[in-house]
């Protein structure tokens, strides 16, 4: 064996733990799912809790798992599924294969681990099956559609109605209407294409992604007085929503995160830009006095 310096006790410890944090997430995430979900989420589970058994034996100390990042990660699984909160997970991953190259020379079982982490999970979890994994096109589909449309309709309302409760009513109704004809859009073509996904859960995915970004740009309109400032509140909104959601899709379908987001976020201010103008000169040229 090695000899443990104090230095690479200490690089063990902390190695130690993490392995042991991921071990017990992967245990609770595993008790709740079922069939093949679980098997894969028990496997990685249990060469993480090999790997802290490994270094257990270097450092001849038990260490407690890291219980305010098991609730974290626990509560990242909770909204956003479990692809992404494992992906999330084993970004953070750098770190630690920075640890395991320093001490590689000294430890023998250290590359061996390293590669385990670096491929063997990494294969694992792109074997996780989740359902809602499959519907982010018809969530891609409710998000795009409802901020170009509402971003563009909210813009255009602004100045040409210049009063943000009448502005938020017509928003609002034009958000709802739009829900709904999404959802149908979806469900039809899901029905039509005749493919793996179930045209109701389509639209159902379709139509909630639809209405919250519906409920996030709107808000603003019913709560602040100032029409300029609701709809520079509403475009900030739009903005976080494109900026999460890119992040989401950039993560779970390990896709370039720059890209999405910057066709996202110019179509959609792109489209407000354009009904800007549209709503000024219907204000100044049509007989409309509010």
């Amino acid at each position: 064996m090695a000899e443990i310096t104090p230095e690479l006790r200490k690089a063990l410890l902390k190695l130690q733990k993490t392995e042991i944090t991921e071990y017990r997430i992967y245990t609770r995430l595993a008790r709740k799912m079922e069939g093949e979900n679980r098997k894969i989420l028990e496997r990685i589970g249990a060469d993480e809790k090999r790997h802290a058994d490994t270094w257990r034996r270097y450092t001849e100390t038990d260490v407690k798992p890291n219980s305010l990042m098991v609730a974290f990660y626990m509560f990242l699984a909770f909204l956003f599924g479990i692809t992404f909160a494992i992906k999330i997970m084993e970004r953070g991953e750098e770190s630690a294969e920075e640890a395991y190259d320093s001490i590689g020379d000294k430890i023998a079982e250290a590359e061996k681990i390293m590669h385990e982490e670096a491929e063997h999970e990494e294969a694992l979890v792109n074997l996780i099956d989740e359902e809602r994994l499959k519907y982010v096109g018809s969530m891609v589909l409710g998000l795009n559609d409802a901020l170009v449309e509402l971003t563009g309709a909210l813009a255009g309302f602004t100045f040409a109605l210049a009063e943000s409760s009448i502005v938020g009513v017509a928003g609002l109704i034009t958000g709802v209407a739009a829900t709904l004809s999404m959802a149908a859009s979806e469900y039809l073509s899901q029905r039509s294409e005749k493919g793996e996904l179930n045209p109701v859960k389509a639209a159902v995915y379709t139509g909630i992604a639809y209405l919250i970004t519906v409920t996030l740009l709107v808000a603003p309109y019913f709560i602040a007085d100032n029409v300029y400032l609701s709809l520079i509140w509403a475009l900030f909104d739009a903005f976080l929503v494109i900026l999460f959601f890119s992040f989401f899709v950039s993560v779970v379908q390990d896709r370039p995160f720059k890209p999405a987001f910057m066709e996202m976020a110019v179509i959609s201010f792109g489209v407000a830009t354009v009904s800007f103008i549209i709503g000024l000169i219907a204000r100044r040229f049509l007989p409309v006095d509010l």
